[in-house]
């Protein structure tokens, strides 16, 4: 974030720190902050009170806590996340999620990420307030057997994330790779919508960049090859974080889990043995569902685990296969690299 709008930040912050409530920012300052979306200013007095002193904390990142707060006189759940103070990160992440946010939200909010509403911006204390999003993260849902959704809905599931993803990849004004999709950061709202959250990894791409060269960010598990092998960075790296996803989704475990064997502890190695032995019923264990359905779901998902990132789908592609509009070609062992899609 340039100069120009951390001075832009700070002085809006001074002119409300005597408030205990928040405002709106001018149009003439919203078109220089964030290109037409409309955030509120929040004094740190303010949320530190419609948090009651941040005490329910809802959940924990690298870089800071997430809490539930209230505004509209309680009429209104929000969630409020506050920066760790030590976390040498948070100043660089709280800019880019503001930043990335703003590209976001041109001119209206997605209905598959979660909205941004405002912001505290004092010093040390640097908070983001969202919308409150009742029914916790996928995360949660998968690897609780009371909360487990079925089938149908894991797919519902699967098309509102993808969806997302889309529209940050192709539909923004500005390309954005999210770099750190996983299931703790996809949030289920009222009506088990999934909508897609924290964006202080995301890189934008300049209006003529297609790729970018940048240090590895993500989640060990998602990140894909190509951040290790020091390769030119595209949108494709979250298509692999996605296929990731989308096989913890059919099996409702984690990515990688070493109190099983070793022939199961790599998500992705033990769904593609089972599904070159025909062993795809292993993967859902005794659910009732059709081995038919299984099978497309991991063949979607193999083609984004692809190590070769040529190999994996556009995410436009990968919406396709899941709305069953297009064929699914038999995907290659994902270590293969003399396939094609």
């Amino acid at each position: 974030m340039s100069i120009g709008v951390l001075a832009l930040l700070s002085s809006l912050f001074f002119a409300n720190k005597k408030r205990k409530d928040y405002k709106k920012i001018s149009k003439d300052d919203e078109a220089n902050f964030a290109e037409g979306i409309s955030l509120q200013v929040f004094t740190f007095e303010h949320r530190l009170e419609a948090t009651n002193g941040f005490k329910e904390e809802l959940g924990r990142g690298a870089s800071g806590t997430v809490f539930k707060g209230v505004m509209q006189n309680g009429k209104k759940m929000v969630a409020v996340k506050r920066l760790e103070k030590d976390f040498a990160q948070g100043e660089v992440e709280f800019q880019t999620e503001l930043k990335t946010i703003g590209k976001m939200y041109h001119p209206v909010s997605h209905r598959n990420l979660v909205r941004l509403l405002g912001y505290c911006f004092d010093g040390d204390n640097k908070l983001l307030v969202f919308e409150y999003m009742s029914n916790g993260s996928l995360a949660d849902m998968l690897l609780n057997q009371e909360k487990r959704p079925n089938w149908e809905e894991r797919m519902d599931i699967a098309r509102d994330i993808s969806i997302g993803i889309l529209y940050l990849h192709q539909e923004c004004e500005t390309q954005i790779i999210h770099c750190d999709i996983k299931p703790q950061n996809i949030l289920m709202d009222d009506n088990w919508r999934a909508k897609i959250s924290e964006f202080g990894l995301a890189k934008l791409l300049k209006q003529d960049q297609s790729n970018t060269y940048t240090e590895i960010r993500g989640t060990n598990g998602y990140v894909a090859p190509e951040w290790y092998q020091k390769q030119a960075i595209t949108v494709k790296a979250d298509v692999y974080s996605f296929g990731v996803m989308l096989l913890e989704i059919i099996c409702c475990r984690k990515c990688v889990d070493y109190s099983r064997s070793e022939d199961e502890a790599i998500l992705e190695e033990w769904v593609y043995e089972c599904y070159a032995m025909e062993k795809i019923g292993s993967l859902v264990g005794d659910e009732m569902v059709e081995v038919r359905k299984v099978e497309r779901m991991v063949k979607i998902g193999i083609w984004c685990v692809q190590y070769d990132p040529s190999l994996r789908p556009a995410m436009k592609k990968v919406l396709l296969m899941l709305e069953g509009t297009v064929e699914i070609p038999i995907p290659p062992n994902p270590i293969s690299f003399s396939s094609s899609i």
